[in-house]
């Protein structure tokens, strides 16, 4: 509600023109490389802008959410049981480093074809947010 003389202090945000769309979008993928925190912030941010963006962002989130959490508790693992054991938790972080290895292929493959303007589904993606 604005008030007549007050300026508005939080407009609404413009949509993203076509060629932000598809910045963002390629940018949520590429953000992959980093886990499912920069989707998951381009998603928040900017879903309700752009349709590809929130397309894109949505898909790269679902699919770095879970491939995250598993190399996030096999580095806990690994370094708990180094604390234990030296060199005991060398499996879990070589583990967690193929889950990063997957991670950063698949999305840059899926930020290449975005880059594209075509949308990517990965073959592997629960899907769990809508």
């Amino acid at each position: 509600m604005s008030i007549p003389g007050i300026p508005n202090t939080n407009p609404a945000k413009p949509p993203l023109t076509p060629a932000e769309d598809k910045q963002w979008a390629f940018l949520a993928h590429c953000g992959g490389i980093l886990g499912c925190v920069p989707s998951a912030v381009i998603y928040k941010v900017f879903k309700d802008r752009g349709p590809f963006t929130a397309q894109e962002s949505r898909e790269a989130l679902n699919f770095t959410l879970p491939p995250t959490i598993v190399a996030v508790v096999l580095n806990i693992v690994g370094i708990i049981l180094s604390a234990i054991r030296p060199g005991a938790g060398t499996p879990f972080s070589l583990l967690a480093l193929l889950v990063w290895v997957f991670l950063t292929v698949w999305s840059v493959v899926a930020a290449l074809r975005v880059n594209k303007n075509q949308p990517y589904r990965y073959a592997w993606n629960l899907r769990p947010i809508k």
